[in-house]
């Protein structure tokens, strides 16, 4: 076994390397390198006469070469080249990433890193609405492109089998908002007027609001995983390749069908809760059901019907289109169907409430 040394650096400036550079050598190899790397990193490494090398020993070459890498090592065997080679790409895979700015930085550039992301959300959003748009009308003028069986069939899930959870919910709700009011009028001795709120209320926005976010939570997270599943099973790209186009046979069907859907669940909701509220009022204030509905027609205009169920196409076209676009960017995973899901839930609540309150002012504004 050659004791390996670590010689000069002569006159112009090369050191020059001998014996073995391996583990059972460490302490001392690592006493050379500390001491020729205080005297500056070498240009020219004479490495002719080194013998054997493993990685510990090419680790601590690569440390004394610094920057100047392999190319500075002259006369090296060929075998410990390519182990040099080796042990240079395993580190520089293992490097850490450079530290983050910390502090104050960090956190604005957060916040612009997620105002980015929602900005080309947006885009993407609109982008993809444009596009339906587009393939709407040629599919309506064409016989041909229709697919009833699908649009059958999503208007049974999404419209017919969410009737008894819609149904249900604001039953209660009207339930809840007629104690809330009966609470608050009785107070003033006007608990007459709980029918007004009642009506008011769900005629013009917990019909439909309610119904959008439960159709959100319900049918927009399964237009998500249907069209994320297919993806991953690479069934769209078997759409394509059939000559078919996706829009056609996944988005418009769904859009469509949420579009007929959503205005009737509106509708049954606005009902039930109304039926709700006249429950309470009969038993708690002594309001019969003749009274309560005779109040209801005398107070309550129909502008008011018209006004929520307005709303209702504009929800489910983009309900759907998030659901739809947001099955469209899952990369083929479990957890990618997944986390897109969510995302699907999340922005079609997020949009559903704020167009309502873009709505509610602009409706305020112009007297409706």
């Amino acid at each position: 076994m050659n004791v390996p040394s670590l010689d000069g650096p002569d006159a112009q400036g090369m050191l020059r390397l001998s014996g073995d550079w391996t583990l059972a050598h460490l302490p001392l190899l690592e006493q050379s390198v500390a001491r020729a790397r205080g005297l500056g990193v070498p240009a020219r490494v004479d490495a002719g006469s080194l013998g054997r090398l493993d990685t510990a020993g090419a680790s601590l070459l690569l440390e004394l070469v610094g920057e100047a890498g392999v190319g500075a090592l002259h006369g090296l065997a060929p075998a410990n080249a390519r182990l040099l080679a080796a042990v240079s790409g395993a580190n520089a895979q293992a490097a850490p990433c450079p530290a983050g700015p910390g502090g104050l930085r960090r956190f604005v550039a957060g916040i612009g890193t997620a105002l980015a992301e929602v900005w080309g959300g947006v885009l993407r959003l609109v982008a993809f609405l444009g596009l339906l748009l587009a393939t709407l009308p040629g599919v309506l003028v064409s016989p041909r492109r229709w697919r009833l069986t699908p649009l059958v069939v999503q208007i049974e899930q999404t419209g017919l089998n969410a009737v008894p959870i819609i149904a249900l919910l604001t039953f209660l709700v009207g339930a809840v908002v007629a104690f809330l009011g009966a609470t608050v009028l009785r107070e003033f001795g006007a608990t007459l007027y709980t029918v007004d709120l009642i009506a008011y209320s769900f005629l013009r926005e917990f019909g439909v609001l309610l119904t959008a976010i439960m159709v959100a939570g319900r049918s927009g997270s399964a237009f998500t995983a249907q069209i994320g599943s297919m993806k991953a099973r690479e069934e769209i790209d078997a759409i394509r390749t059939l000559g078919m186009s996706p829009m056609d046979v996944l988005v418009v069907p769904r859009v469509m069908a949420l579009l007929l859907a959503l205005p009737m669940l509106t509708a049954l909701a606005m009902l039930a809760g109304i039926l709700g509220g006249a429950v309470v009022c009969a038993l708690a204030l002594d309001i019969s059901p003749t009274m309560y509905f005779a109040r209801i027609q005398e107070v309550t205009e129909l502008r008011h019907f018209w006004v929520g169920l307005s709303k209702a196409p504009v929800f489910a076209v983009m309900i759907a289109l998030i659901g739809c676009l947001e099955g469209f960017k899952v990369s083929g995973s479990a957890e990618s169907v997944g986390r897109h899901t969510t995302s699907s839930v999340v922005q079609s609540i997020f949009v559903v409430i704020l167009i309502d309150a873009l709505a509610a002012v602009f409706f305020m504004e112009m007297d409706w």
